[in-house]
């Protein structure tokens, strides 16, 4: 009885610090009730699942996740890596203590030996316990996924963390089933310092994987961001083309008002009042192309929304654009233009999309409330459910990201609509600590 007392006590020490380290990965708060539940259920399986092996590994991942899923509502798929994740390390924790506690054991034949295994059965414990809440811990500094995890890649982890524990359950079989007995069948040499190189090994394999997924994540979000600053040189040297473009003509209107001005005057002297009528009416056509079909009171932005507004209105799309920025201010014109790019391009696309003559329109809106700037990009699709998110809504995600703000998506009925908050910064100073908050993801060709 005191056995047992002994390993279900011990047991439920270490299924609550694997619970405890499991609810830090999932930056989650740990309530009290929360352990109580969670040490009830465990004493109660643990009692009735044998020690070791693939079922308690099978039962303590599960129970783990089955937690994080019902008591604090993350996805499954997070929840099984880290519970994957935190039975692994305890149980090559758990491993090496035990291991090296055989190899050490022997060496203490000359003292008594109900007193030397009780001592090391008690050391064991705890230093399993202390070693499993270190490994865990470094695990959690600098392994932590908060920001970074992408659930697409969670089997990256997951798969080779089974696949270690699997192999680590074979090579253990293989060299415990070989002992060196005496004649008279007693075990006198067990390959203990094999299994202990093999588990040390094991932690060593764990964290270099944890390290190669870091490292992936890392490239994968420098990736992105270089293809978002790719396409941010693109739609800068695009806009700064027709600003040019628009400079060079706005010189040559003004260039012959002088000569439009003298033929005016000609033709009312003469009495051609038609003539001089129509004379005006060209001119104000002229500078009509010289004005901006979207005036927001920022330069850059007018030029890229009348140039996307304009492709949309050549395509028979209903346009409208009430947007009004504060200029000059904390936003970056070129960030401002890269949501309102890839807000525009798919909502031509999503208007393109849809049936001959059925409604299309695309209505741009913005506000500026104290330090918040929202804006709204609204139109018309085919009205088949949410799209996935692709490359131009990650870029506004995270555009958004970046000034601490949000992007959501809605739909009603055949109406989509974009909704973008972002903060104001008080200081220009700002955006360079924020640059590197901005990351994408996997793409959304259209809205």
């Amino acid at each position: 009885m005191d056995v047992l007392s002994h390993v279900i006590g011990s047991g439920i020490a270490q299924i609550l610090l694997g619970f405890t380290f499991f609810v830090r990965f999932l930056h989650k708060k740990g309530k009290p009730y929360f352990y109580f539940l969670f040490a009830a259920c465990a004493g109660a399986i643990i009692y009735f699942v044998p020690h070791g092996g693939i079922p308690e590994f099978a039962v303590f991942v599960f129970l783990l996740a089955a937690s994080g899923i019902w008591m604090y509502r993350v996805d499954w798929k997070s929840a099984v890596l880290y519970a994957a994740l935190v039975v692994e390390v305890m149980q090559l924790c758990y491993g090496i203590v035990k291991s090296l506690s055989s190899v050490l054991y022997p060496l203490m034949s000359a003292f008594d030996r109900n007193r030397i295994g009780c001592v090391f059965m008690l050391a064991g414990e705890f230093i399993s316990l202390l070693l499993s809440g270190v490994c865990c811990h470094m695990v959690y500094r600098y392994f932590s996924y908060c920001e970074t995890i992408r659930k697409q890649y969670v089997f990256m982890v997951l798969i080779p963390v089974l696949v270690l524990f699997l192999m680590e359950e074979y090579i253990g079989s293989i060299i415990y089933g070989v002992n060196i007995t005496d004649g008279g069948g007693i075990t006198v040499y067990t390959n203990h310092y094999q299994m202990l190189a093999v588990q040390v090994l094991g932690v060593a394999s764990l964290f270099c994987i944890l390290f190669a997924y870091k490292r992936l994540l890392q490239n994968f979000r420098l990736s992105t961001e270089l293809s978002l600053l790719e396409q941010e040189e693109h739609s800068l040297n695009r806009y700064v083309e027709e600003a040019r473009a628009r400079y060079e003509r706005t010189t040559s209107f003004r260039h012959d008002v002088k000569n439009h001005m003298a033929v005016l005057k000609k033709l009312l002297q003469s009495g051609k009042l038609e003539q001089a009528v129509q004379y005006i009416g060209d001119m104000e056509g002229m500078a009509e192309e010289l004005s901006f079909p979207c005036s927001t009171n920022n330069p850059v932005v007018d030029i890229l929304a009348g140039n996307k507004l304009g492709i949309a209105k050549s395509m028979g799309i209903d346009v409208n654009c009430s947007l009004v920025l504060p200029y000059p201010c904390g936003l970056r014109d070129i960030d401002i233009c890269i949501i309102l790019s890839n807000a525009l391009d798919n909502a031509i696309h999503a208007c393109k999309d849809m049936e001959d003559g059925a409604e299309r329109y695309i209505h741009v809106t913005g506000r500026i409330q104290g330090d918040f700037l929202l804006m709204e990009i609204e139109n018309s699709f085919h009205g088949k459910g949410i799209p996935k998110e692709g490359t131009g809504l990650s870029n506004i995600k995270a555009v958004a990201e970046k000034y601490q703000g949000a992007m959501s998506v809605r739909t009603q009925g055949c109406v989509f609509i974009l909704h973008v908050l972002l903060i104001i910064p008080r200081h220009s100073g700002c955006i360079s600590r924020q640059m590197d908050l901005s990351a994408g993801g996997s793409g959304r060709k259209s809205s």
